[in-house]
């Protein structure tokens, strides 16, 4: 009886939040002086660079080409590497480390350049017996580590709020 009440009170306090329009704002702790800005890369196609692009846009951040009163966003440095943490009995890599470091910098029109970084690491399960599927998992894992490397640059970002009011 217990169970179902809270299953019943779970469901309808589900139902009137979706019902009423909730939804989570974005971009609303960005700092209004980044609000609009220049995101620049030695390689623009890079998927680092796409995927940071995406989360800016997600985040109502302005995009525009280089200017001259203009924050600008570099991407200085993205590393990545894997390390084993585990081998099997036979000697063959069991488990790995995946290590992603982005290096960016925010620069004022003022010529004031912040420098701002994100680490991501992972776990992943090699099994060589299913390479092609591993594979395939490794790439999305990848995908998913960029992207939270680019969500940690964003909240940085916020972060630089005082530092740039003054």
């Amino acid at each position: 009886m217990l169970k179902q009440l809270k299953r019943l009170l779970f469901t309808a306090i589900l139902f009137s939040l979706s019902a009423c329009g909730l939804q989570f704002q974005n971009g609303g702790l960005i700092p209004p002086a980044l609000q609009t800005l220049t995101l620049e890369s030695s390689d623009p196609y890079s998927e680092m660079a796409i995927v940071l692009r995406k989360q800016l846009q997600l985040n109502n951040v302005n995009l525009v080409e280089s200017q001259t009163n203009v924050p600008v966003l570099h991407l200085h440095k993205i590393s990545t590497n894997d390390k084993v943490a585990s081998i099997f009995k036979h000697g063959r890599e069991a488990e790995k480390v995946l290590l992603l470091e982005v290096e960016a910098s925010v620069k004022l029109p003022n010529n004031t350049t912040f420098p701002i970084s994100a680490k991501v690491n992972r776990t992943f399960f090699d099994n060589s017996r299913a390479a092609l599927a591993k594979s395939a998992e490794k790439d999305v894992i990848w995908n998913d580590m960029r992207e939270q490397a680019a969500r940690q640059l964003i909240t940085k970002m916020v972060a630089l709020q005082h530092q740039v009011q003054k």
